[in-house]
């Protein structure tokens, strides 16, 4: 029996994923979470085989709480459910080690299906997807720039993020210019924008 967490914000969704995988004769739901800061506290008390995660949640987002989760219990796989199909979410969530990727509008038994794949510790990924994510371009962005351009996203003030990073308000406005430019964006809401749309946010 695959032992399954559900990590999903929307109650509905939730319920109607933990009813169509529990009618699976090899596959039992033993926990559901509704946040991502449940997530790893969660897997820890019930040790799932896989969890099966959405990657927007309220508090820790999916592929954090997929970092997490390979960091600190590696014997649990993670299945990452979106309705974000973008080819560079797709990249950001191998980097996480994530065992699997696939659209919430995916048949129901193909996420039974891709359960069982990654519960043996194949890697399972739409394959429209993965295609896709072949043929874009990597994220053009420093790991520092990347950290400052979401923040700013959340809408925090330049002098809130440079108390954060431990840095200056005047270098925090470079790092933005930057980003900027390396987007060719037409200001700092266009930045957020394009990042977003190309999955690097």
């Amino acid at each position: 029996m695959i032992k399954v967490m559900l990590a999903e914000d929307m109650h509905m969704v939730r319920g109607a994923l933990v009813a169509l995988l529990n009618l699976e004769t090899d596959i039992q739901v033993v926990a559901e979470v509704a946040n991502g800061n449940e997530i790893l506290p969660t897997a820890q008390r019930h040790l799932p085989d896989v969890a099966v995660i959405d990657i927007d949640l309220p508090g820790m987002d999916g592929l954090t709480a997929a970092g997490e989760m390979h960091a600190r219990l590696p014997a649990c796989r993670t299945l990452i459910l979106t309705s974000l199909g973008r080819p560079g979410t797709l990249r950001r969530a191998l980097s996480a080690k994530v065992g699997g990727f696939i659209l919430k509008d995916a048949p129901s038994r193909e996420l039974a299906d891709a359960i069982r794949g990654v519960a043996v510790g194949r890697r399972v990924i739409d394959s429209q997807l993965a295609l896709a994510a072949w043929d874009t371009q990597d994220c053009p962005l420093t790991p520092r720039e990347v950290e400052v351009l979401r923040l700013a996203s959340d809408g925090t003030e330049v002098v809130e993020i440079a108390a954060r990073l431990f840095l200056t308000a005047g270098t925090v406005r470079n790092y933005l210019t930057t980003v900027a430019t390396k987007l060719n964006a037409r200001n700092r809401v266009d930045a957020i924008r394009i990042a977003k749309d190309s999955g690097w946010l």
